[in-house]
């Protein structure tokens, strides 16, 4: 019984086609096949997140004073100096901190000023201003961080 309905249906359609004025012969093919493929939302792609403080100054101003050990270095993020998270801004950080006071470049300041951006932050967000001392031994960054960013002796 379902052969013959399908060679009515069949028979129908050529039928149709043929009283359509249509004199070529038609091919009735299968319907083409769509292919899902689902990826999990564990390794979907991801959208850049955008770094709400890009292009805003990251350091407000430095000031240089005196301590017992020797000369110091006030630097003072701005708020957005201390909330980005953006790679690259300890970079652009340090350069504005050496277009505020181009004495900044000494030995060791660097390493001192790359560990309170990267950690500083963390520990203690809102410490109005990180010191840097160029009287401070140069002993590479891992050795500024094992020494809490002040190599040569603690903050007084």
């Amino acid at each position: 019984m379902a052969r013959q309905i399908r060679f009515v249906l069949a028979a129908s359609v050529v039928a149709l086609l043929a009283g359509c004025g249509s004199a070529e012969e038609v091919t009735v093919a299968d319907p083409p096949t769509t292919t899902t493929i689902r990826v999990p939302a564990t390794i979907a792609p991801r959208t850049p997140a955008v770094d709400p403080y890009a292009g805003l100054p990251l350091i407000d101003h430095v000031t240089w004073t005196d301590s017992i050990d020797g000369p110091r270095l006030l630097v003072f993020p701005t708020q957005a100096g201390r909330k980005t998270a953006a790679p690259g801004t300890d970079e652009l950080a340090w350069q504005e901190v050496r277009a505020l006071d181009p004495d900044a470049d000494a030995p060791g300041m660097r390493d001192q000023f790359v560990c309170h951006w990267v950690w500083a932050r963390m520990v203690a967000p809102d410490k109005p201003s990180w010191n840097l001392e160029p009287w401070r031994p140069d002993v590479g960054y891992q050795a500024t961080v094992s020494a809490n960013c002040n190599p040569g002796g603690p903050e007084r």
